[in-house]
């Protein structure tokens, strides 16, 4: 019995001390999507009061109608997206024909591809500003993901081996048997029991490609083009700085990434199996 209560009281403490971290972690999160429904009046007035007396769509109407946000919005959805699929479905080839087909080579190689993360990205600004100055790229979308790309392949390929190294080659050997070819092993097989790292690495993507300033300052120049983060920056160059739409243009760059992952978290605990029964 006293082993029993000992357990119960270290288990509650523990519950409590998530709880506690986890409202930590929730709460900037939670003040900025309420602090969006406020007018600028009442947030200046006193800030420290979490939930608005008034609640209105005012902020959101002004920056997505008024500042004409939902072109920036359209501009990093594409960007981000395309960015998310491509090196997807390219790192999960570079990183299964690794594993497969030269594993000791590929370990040199993802060792050598995640040194690259070493240095920052402001280092590579003239190069990539050369490179896609002399490809006519500049200003442009697809610019823009290719930049992204090379920043994000490297990791994501080096995320995926890991996983493609835990699938059984018995149940490749299997599945050849039954008269698989490599390419139907790889997609009915082999993904479904790495998907909980494809959906991981798909996440990681899109996230640093939606959230990314810096080149998308430096290589975009014209406003019809310019990505979400990069318009939120045009709002601190303002006389006078508008609380209430700081936060409702926050809030915007934010939920996109909230709403992405929700959709798709339900892959990373599902699929384990799946390869396997097919």
């Amino acid at each position: 019995m006293k082993k029993i209560r000992r357990l119960s009281v270290s288990g509650g403490f523990s519950y409590l001390y998530l709880t506690i971290l986890s409202i930590c972690a929730v709460f900037p999160l939670l003040w900025l999507l309420v602090s969006a429904f406020k007018s600028s009046t009442e947030m200046l007035a006193n800030p420290t009061v979490i939930f608005p007396k008034d609640w209105t769509l005012e902020n959101f109407k002004t920056v997505l109608f008024t500042l004409n946000f939902t072109v920036n919005i359209k501009n990093s959805l594409i960007v981000a997206l395309s960015t998310t699929v491509v090196a997807t479905f390219i790192s999960a080839l570079a990183a299964y024909g690794i594993v497969r087909f030269f594993p000791k080579l590929g370990n040199v190689m993802t060792k050598i591809l995640i040194t690259t993360y070493m240095f920052p990205s402001i280092m590579l600004v003239i190069p990539y500003a050369v490179v896609m100055s002399t490809l006519h790229l500049t200003n442009t979308r697809i610019g823009l993901v290719l930049v992204y790309m090379s920043f994000s392949v490297p990791y994501a390929v080096w995320m995926l081996v890991g996983f493609f190294k835990t699938v059984p080659i018995g149940i490749e050997e299997a599945a050849r048997i039954d008269g698989a070819n490599r390419l139907q092993v790889f997609y009915k097989v082999v993904l479904p029991l790495v998907a909980p790292g494809v959906v991981s690495t798909a996440i990681y993507v899109f996230i640093n490609a939606w959230n990314e300033f810096l080149y998308a300052l430096l290589l975009v120049s014209s406003s019809s083009k310019t990505t979400i983060s990069v318009a939120v920056k045009t709002l601190e160059g303002a006389d006078i700085l508008n609380w209430g739409s700081m936060m409702a243009a926050s809030a915007i760059v934010v939920i996109p990434s909230i709403i992405f992952f929700c959709l798709i978290q339900s892959k990373i605990a599902g699929g384990l199996a799946d390869g396997a029964v097919k």
